[in-house]
């Protein structure tokens, strides 16, 4: 099998254009075919739809399910409008259980119904039990291809099993041992087995604590399961412990990257709009929201300006350092904010311990405070040698980085708080509160500190 890599990326790929180009269909496929299924993606996204239709000729359609997995959404709707029925229908067939159910879950209901009747019958139902999990569970992502034993079976048996059937399961690391009932008893690994005398019975080799899921557990729950415990997959069992399914690490990947994907959106104010094949109307539509309520804010941190006219009309210099003010408060606001964010998310803040995180938070927001409050105040005393400017910003300073911090932790504490995505709390929504404090905490320190210098 050939590596793609930096060094023989353009050549490898010219020779496969080449045969495409000469219509060579044997140097195609071996050429081709010798590479990962990863590789295979990325070569595939790189071609016109001309050579795709070529490639749809070349290569069989449980090869192309390969490639199809790998593939975003609206790659894989291009390619589905792009097959004859019966080749795809061949090929969704081949596409394994849970990347098939991701990629019905992005389509409209009519076009889900219509690439299911291309399927096969059974297949067809399996994948709808699956869609009938709402997105946010282990059911929508668990897959039915899965390796299971009797437990009066001997590890010989279930090692020929293992060769008739492994290449039909998702992975094969573990057999799930069920008992007379179809209940799930026990787990076996695969070095367990080959370890094994032939002859042993896996009743006495099984696991018998095994770590299940529930079909309606979160994403959150599934992703903690499989990295506490370190495992590759988790089965999925009903309340009468029946095996519907597993979950795999692949699976777990997955969700990780998407709801980083989605965290990054929602802290940007962005969610929806990253999709190059939405319109800009549409994109703008999703955006609007957020940024109409920010800018009724902004108008807001203008009145608040407004109000203090007497003090920077009398001290006109310190609008100078109101950019300053409100930049630090922002910063310090988003620091805090991911860092509750990711904490939440990967289950590392929990209830107990959210006094101890805002703690903390304050005394981190205090530290940045006094030294930045310290450089800054030493700077303004080099340009205006004046102590009213320098007292000013050191203590504006202080008090706005140290209450930004606190406010970046606990807005998305209480809308988790609330069973909403803490991560709504975007990076524009905390900024401009932040703003905010920061100004009428800068103009009523000036104000007191001109009245007491008066």
């Amino acid at each position: 099998m050939v590596q793609l890599n930096h060094k023989n990326r353009e050549e490898y790929i010219y020779y496969l254009l080449l045969a495409l180009k000469n219509r060579d269909k044997e140097k195609f496929r071996k050429d081709f075919l010798n590479l990962h299924p990863t590789d295979q993606t990325e070569v595939f996204r790189e071609l016109t739809k001309d050579k795709r239709s070529l490639v749809y000729e070349y290569i069989l359609a449980d090869e192309l399910a390969l490639i199809f997995e790998g593939l975003y959404a609206d790659e894989q709707k291009i390619i589905m409008e792009e097959l004859e029925d019966t080749y795809a229908a061949e090929m969704l067939n081949d596409v394994s259980a849970d990347d098939l159910v991701d990629f019905l879950g992005e389509v409209s209901a009519q076009q889900s119904q219509e690439y299911l009747r291309k399927m096969d019958d059974i297949q067809a139902q399996n994948i709808k039990r699956l869609l009938s999990y709402k997105k946010d569970t282990v059911g929508s992502v668990m897959t039915t291809e899965y390796i299971t034993a009797k437990d009066d079976e001997t590890v010989e048996q279930i090692l020929l099993r293992l060769r008739a059937e492994g290449l039909e399961a998702e992975t094969i690391y573990y057999i799930y041992v069920l008992n007379q009932e179809k209940r799930l008893i026990g787990v076996v690994s695969l070095r367990e087995l080959i370890t094994k005398d032939p002859l042993t019975k896996v009743h006495d080799i099984m696991k018998s604590n095994v770590i299940t899921l529930s079909a309606l557990t979160s994403h959150r729950d599934a992703v903690t399961a499989i990295k506490d415990y370190d495992l590759l997959a988790v089965p999925v069992v009903d309340h009468e412990k029946r095996i519907l399914g597993i979950v795999t690490v692949d699976d777990v990947l997955d969700i990780l990257e998407e709801e980083t994907d989605e965290d990054i959106e929602d802290m940007s104010a962005i969610r929806g709009t990253v999709d190059l094949e939405i319109s800009p109307i549409t994109a703008a539509k999703r955006r609007l929201p957020w940024l109409i309520i920010l800018l009724f804010m902004g108008l807001f941190t203008g009145s608040i300006i407004s109000s203090f006219e007497v003090t920077f009309i009398s001290f006109a210099f310190l609008l100078l350092f109101v950019p300053m003010i409100t930049d630090m408060a922002g910063n310090t606001g988003i620091q805090s904010l991911a860092v509750v964010i990711r904490g939440l998310a990967t289950g590392k803040i929990r209830d107990q311990q959210i006094k101890q995180l805002l703690f903390r938070e304050t005394l981190t927001g205090m530290i940045i405070g006094v030294i930045c409050s310290v450089i800054a105040g030493v700077i303004v005393y080099l340009i205006t040698l004046s102590t009213f400017y320098v007292l000013t910003i050191t203590i504006s300073l202080l008090v706005t980085l140290t209450f930004a911090t606190v406010i970046g932790a606990i807005v998305p504490l209480i809308i988790n708080r609330l069973r909403i995505d803490p991560a709504v709390a975007s990076g524009p929504f905390i900024t401009t509160i932040n703003d905010i404090l920061a100004i009428l905490i800068y103009f009523s320190v000036a104000t007191a500190l001109i009245a007491y210098f008066s």
